[in-house]
């Protein structure tokens, strides 16, 4: 599993839900809470596992890894971005991101070059392949398959929404894990 990288900015906190609307979770001792029907994150988690499973065949089809064809999805956005703000877009750490790309730049997608400004810093642009293939969007009947319709965008950010507020309270509070 790839490493994750924290990111730098995160969106606006969502209101904390008052005590009625408040779904059990695992803290609450006994009855509803403890089923696992009731774990948000299992359900979140099942759906990953739901959607690695339809991408799988259209990008298998292409030659492509998920992450490889997000990180495409990111270029695609703003070219000629560094390695670094690559992988903080994608939460992936440069030692995950760099055989990544690697793989990319050989199969003629990207291209990686030295920024001449400082020739510490790889800029990775798309090439007209790798343009055409986001262009194409081989993966647009997957917003369909989800049933969401008109909602897709709305739990879309509400599920980043969810990330953004978990990674910044793993921020303000190292030990929330242990």
């Amino acid at each position: 599993m790839p490493k994750v990288a924290m990111p730098k900015t995160a969106t606006k906190t969502a209101k904390p839900a008052s005590p009625a609307t408040r779904r059990p979770d695992s803290s609450q001792k006994g009855g509803e809470g403890r089923k696992l029907a009731n774990f948000l994150c299992f359900s979140i988690y099942s759906a990953n596992l739901a959607f690695g499973r339809a991408y799988k065949p259209i990008l298998d089809k292409l030659g492509l890894t998920y992450t490889q064809y997000i990180a495409l999805v990111a270029l695609s956005e703003e070219d000629g971005q560094t390695v670094g703000a690559l992988g903080e877009k994608l939460f992936l750490e440069s030692n995950t991101l760099t055989p990544l790309l690697k793989k990319l730049e050989a199969t003629g997608y990207i291209r990686r070059h030295r920024d001449p400004a400082d020739e510490r810093q790889v800029r990775v642009s798309l090439t007209p392949a790798g343009r055409e293939l986001i262009d194409a969007d081989p993966t647009a009947s997957l917003v369909e398959a989800t049933g969401l319709g008109e909602d897709f965008s709305t739990v879309q950010k509400s599920v980043a929404g969810i990330r953004d507020n978990l990674l910044r309270a793993m921020q303000t509070k190292p030990d929330a894990g242990e």
